[in-house]
C-alpha cells in the first residue's frame, strides 16, 4: 500500500499544478473588451473560439483527477496495509521469565496479581502519632484573640 500512496500523492501534486495553470490561462468574461482594442490575437493559437473549449475541458479533467486522488489518499490514510492486530508497538514482545523470590527476601512475591497487598501494621509498640506541636488547636469561643461579629443594628420602622 505504500507504493499506492506515493503514486496518488504524485498525481495529486501534478493535477493541482495543472489546475492552477489552466485556470490562470483562461480568459475572463470581460476579455472581449480587450480583444476589441487589438489584444485579442493571442486566442488564435487554438483556432477561432477553440481555446476556451480546450482549456475548459482540460481544466475539467484535471479537476476530476485531483478529486479522485484526494479521495484515494483519504482512503489509503484510513485503511492501513496491515490489520491493527498484526502490527503494533508490542508486536513480538515476550515477557521475561519470573523467578521466585527467596524466602526472607525484601521483595514480596505478588503471585501473579497486578494489585499489591496492603502491608500489615507494626506489631510492636503503639502506633506512632503526630507531634503535639504540629496539630493546631481550635480556639474557644471565650478567647479574646478571636474577634466576634458585631450584632446587626435593629431596623427603624
Amino acid at each position: 500500500m505504500q507504493w499506492l500512496s506515493s503514486i496518488l500523492l504524485t498525481l495529486q501534486v501534478i493535477s493541482s499544478i495543472l489546475v492552477i495553470v489552466l485556470v490562470l490561462l483562461q480568459q475572463g468574461k470581460g476579455a472581449d473588451m480587450g480583444a476589441a482594442f487589438g489584444s485579442g490575437s493571442a486566442g488564435s493559437v487554438f483556432g477561432s473560439a477553440g481555446a476556451a473549449n480546450f482549456l475548459s475541458r482540460a481544466t475539467k479533467w484535471a479537476a476530476i483527477v485531483f478529486f479522485v486522488t484526494t479521495g484515494g489518499l483519504a482512503w489509503v490514510a484510513h485503511h492501513p496495509a496491515g490489520s491493527p492486530l498484526e502490527s503494533g508497538v508490542m508486536q513480538g514482545f515476550t515477557a521475561p521469565a519470573r523467578e521466585a523470590a527467596p524466602a526472607g527476601s525484601a521483595v514480596p512475591d505478588v503471585g501473579g496479581s497486578a494489585v499489591p497487598s496492603v502491608p500489615a501494621a507494626p506489631s510492636s509498640g503503639a502506633a506512632p502519632s503526630a507531634p503535639a506541636a504540629a496539630v493546631p488547636t481550635v480556639p474557644s469561643t471565650n478567647d479574646a484573640s478571636v474577634p466576634s461579629v458585631p450584632a446587626a443594628p435593629a431596623e427603624k420602622q
